[in-house]
């Protein structure tokens, strides 16, 4: 008995390794041999795998065509892998060709060819498209050299793996298969997680993961049978995530492992039917509620479940903006300094809604102090109450979603304005205003107060309007010399050319020069309040239209840490604008003074985290977000009490009106310019976040980031040097003889580093700088940044 069931295991070994082994091998008829091609508009438009499951070639994307691999399905095909995903799809005249030298080339009329597959080391003397789904290139041996399942897009297919530090992303949609919004990594630290895309990996940004965080090497791998697992690199089961699988011989099952564009991790089982058609089920998926899956609502949105659908709907007070998530749908008010915030705005109270958003303020208190808190806090735009903890955050919030399992109650209280039709309003009593009247003497003496108020305010509504009359009139003369009449719509005073002339005495101080024009000092309202008047050279005549929208995107932020814009001149072809005076010079004249002491470390740290603060506010927090474009020391201005200030935010995009936020022609400053800018490629805020990062490793060295000393060549660039002494541990190198925090300077080189990083998908957003600088997330250890610092 023994005996028998010993045979029977090794004839199904036997089986298991003749099927592998078939699914590897290229037939004869199936083998592509060089100078071989395929075309969308004429056959073959693709080559099959021997059973016919799958093919390669052409396939349809909205009105052109791009290259990849499908499964072939009666009902419709299922792509599974896209070359070169991200560029747009070809017309019919495309043609892919595996040339005499080896390389599998794209070829079309609008653009250069495009290698869709090459090997390094020896050159390709065949082609195939095999059963298992894998696309390969042979050597003369019918070695393979180059596999489609080495660089996988959204999909892995059954005996397929996704290596330590490798990445699957989503799809745009289900017809459109360019790089999504989600990605699931595995991470060298041996745990599989899932992400939205561009967030840095640490554990606040993920929405699922295998928990398998061991400090190994790990791979995740889907078997024949159905089984995802993930392997050690000695091939051993570390954990089987999923061990379901369908009904059917091994040959007819196909398993696939995809990322879908809702950012739902799932394992699909397609089973051959006797009529040829296929059964397709979803075996395993994670995670298993669609609004765990964060950013997939947009901004100010949340999420809900109706059944296995999910519905995103805008916070109240938000409206629905034209691309995906919400905005403010009314003026939020700044209550500081004038009346109490409950006359302006109301509370809506959302019940049993949570979010993964980190609040600003987190303490203990009843909930009607949570709301009062809030209400009065001209910073707070929603609360989140727990039961015992009142939570505080701004907008915009990216985790917002309605938890249906009741798994921890929350009730959150949004800020509305009072004129919003929002349900659930929750509108906070004014506090109780008792008169009590005890007498006759009493009586007498409240006619009397309120005569006299009465009376002086008569006398003071008198002179407002003498004073609002010569107002008016002056502004009538300011209109008649030719102002552009923006000071309806703007918080800014619009000045005439003749006034800020006068001011800087015919513009004779100058306190610096930059590429667009000089910065002079004045003196305003007879000498009491000095001002910096920047008078622009290289103003386009035709810009008028994106000048006034750009004016009134600038004259709304309000940061202590921007310089702040008090006003501009726009007369004739004259453009000047009006910021406030600072009196201690620019960042670069405290860091880069040479002999001077330079400044101790807690006031390095402040200003990092201040320069910080203030580009968060650009990127996230505006209007609209603004690009900075040139972060450096020079731009960066000290105040009398050493607060850092950025200056001359927004003015690239002033001066380029014929430009769009993305795509821009090349500016900045040498030594911060990112990667990108001469790569022609869209330009998105991560391009700061590189700027900040040179400027954070010059804040914690003291030194510039190019500085030739034939003496030192390791030295010469700093990022390089920075990150040689980081990976041999001899960070003290870089504060030779100066008193610093160990804890903080580390951290400080490490998110530097991050944000230096060649691939702006790398690098941190502004937020997740904040966090780590401030010490409410931990920096990981980064890798090398650049090539050149290999």
């Amino acid at each position: 008995m023994a005996s028998a069931y010993t045979v029977l295991i090794l004839f199904f070994i036997i089986f298991e390794i003749i099927t592998a082994a078939h699914q590897q091998r290229c037939s004869p008829s199936h083998l592509i041999n060089p100078d071989s091609s395929l075309s969308p508009s004429r056959q073959p438009s693709s080559w099959n795998s021997s059973s016919g499951r799958f093919q390669f070639g052409f396939y349809k994307q909205g009105t052109g065509y791009s290259v990849g691999i499908w499964l072939v399905t009666p009902q419709k095909n299922i792509i599974v892998w896209t070359a070169n995903r991200d560029d747009p799809p070809v017309s019919s005249n495309a043609m892919v060709t595996l040339m005499s030298e080896g390389k599998l080339v794209l070829h079309t009329e609008e653009s250069d060819d495009k290698v869709i597959a090459s090997a390094d080391q020896e050159t390709p003397s065949s082609a195939c498209m095999l059963d298992s789904g894998n696309f390969v290139l042979y050597n003369q041996s019918f070695g393979i050299i180059w596999s489609s399942f080495n660089f996988p897009t959204d999909t892995i297919l059954g005996e397929q793996s996704l290596p330590a530090r490798k990445l699957l992303f989503s799809s745009v949609s289900e017809t459109n298969s360019s790089t999504g919004l989600f990605c699931l990594k595995m991470q060298a630290d041996g745990n599989l997680v899932l992400y939205p895309k561009d967030t840095l990996d640490v554990a606040s940004e993920a929405y699922w993961a295998s928990g398998t965080n061991i400090h190994k090497e790990i791979s995740l791998y889907l078997n024949d049978i159905g089984e995802l697992q993930l392997l050690t690199s000695s091939r051993s089961v570390e954990m089987i995530l999923s061990s379901e699988s369908c009904l059917g011989t091994n040959s007819s099952i196909i398993y696939r492992a995809t990322l879908g564009h809702d950012g739902v991790l799932r394992l699909y089982c397609h089973c051959l039917l006797s009529d040829g058609t296929y059964n397709t089920s979803v075996i395993w998926k994670k995670p298993d509620d669609l609004c765990l899956v964060k950013t997939s609502c947009g901004l100010n949105a949340y999420c809900r479940l109706y059944g296995n659908q999910r519905e995103c709907r805008c916070l109240p007070g938000t409206g629905p903006l034209h691309s995906n998530g919400c905005e403010r749908n009314f003026v939020g008010e700044r209550c500081a300094g004038k009346i109490n915030s409950s006359e302006l705005h109301n509370m809506t109270a959302m019940p049993n809604m949570t979010w993964d958003d980190y609040p600003y303020f987190k303490t203990p208190m009843l909930e009607k102090d949570c709301i009062r808190s809030c209400l009065e806090d001209c910073d707070c735009d929603a609360a989140l109450y727990d039961g015992y903890n009142c939570m505080k955050n701004k907008l915009p919030l990216k985790y917002a979603r309605i938890d249906q399992e009741w798994s921890t109650w929350s009730i959150a209280y949004i800020k509305t304005g009072r004129s919003s039709d929002d349900n659930n309003t929750y509108i906070f009593p004014p506090p109780e205003t008792l008169v009590r009247i005890k007498s006759k003497n009493a009586t007498i003496v409240i006619l009397v107060i309120t005569v006299g108020c009465v009376s002086s305010s008569c006398i003071l509504l008198a002179i407002c309007g003498f004073f609002i009359f010569k107002y008016r009139v002056n502004y009538k003369r300011l209109l008649e010399t030719g102002s552009l009449g923006l000071t309806d719509e703007l918080a800014l005073r619009s000045f005439s050319y003749y006034e800020l002339k006068k001011a800087t005495k015919g513009f004779k101080e100058e306190l610096g020069k930059g590429s667009f024009g000089a910065v002079y000092k004045g003196n305003l309202y007879k000498g009491e309040k000095l001002v910096a008047v920047k008078r622009l050279e290289k103003m386009v005549t035709e810009g008028e239209k994106e000048f006034r929208a750009e004016m009134h995107v600038i004259g709304r932020t309000h940061h202590k840490n921007l310089v702040r814009l008090l006003g501009y001149c726009a007369e004739d072809s004259k453009r000047l604008l009006v910021y406030e005076y600072m009196s201690n010079g620019s960042l670069a004249d405290v860091l880069f003074r040479g002999s001077e002491r330079p400044p101790d470390w807690n006031e390095r740290a402040r200003i990092a985290l201040d320069v910080a603060k203030g580009i968060l506010y650009l990127h996230d927090e505006c209007e609209a977000p603004i690009i900075h474009c040139d972060i450096k020391p020079q731009n960066i201005l000290m105040d009398e009490f050493r607060t850092a200030k950025i200056s001359d935010f927004g003015l690239a995009k002033l001066l380029m009106p014929d430009q769009t936020r993305t795509f821009t022609i090349m500016r900045g400053t040498r030594g911060y310019l990112a990667p990108e800018w001469s790569k022609n490629i869209p330009i998105s805020v991560k391009a700061d976040v590189y700027s900040y990062g040179v400027v954070l490793l010059e804040i914690v060295c003291c030194r510039r980031n190019m500085e030739i000393d034939p003496s030192k060549p390791e030295e010469i660039v700093l990022v390089n040097w920075v990150y040689k002494c980081f990976i041999e541990g001899v960070l003290n190198n870089l504060v030779r003889g100066q008193e610093v925090d160990k804890r903080t300077f580390e951290n400080m080189v490490m998110v530097g580093l991050w944000c230096v990083q060649d691939e702006p998908a790398l690098r941190p957003s502004m937020k997740s700088v904040v966090m780590m600088l401030e010490g409410i997330t931990d920096a990981a250890i980064p890798p090398c940044p650049t090539a050149s610092s290999a």
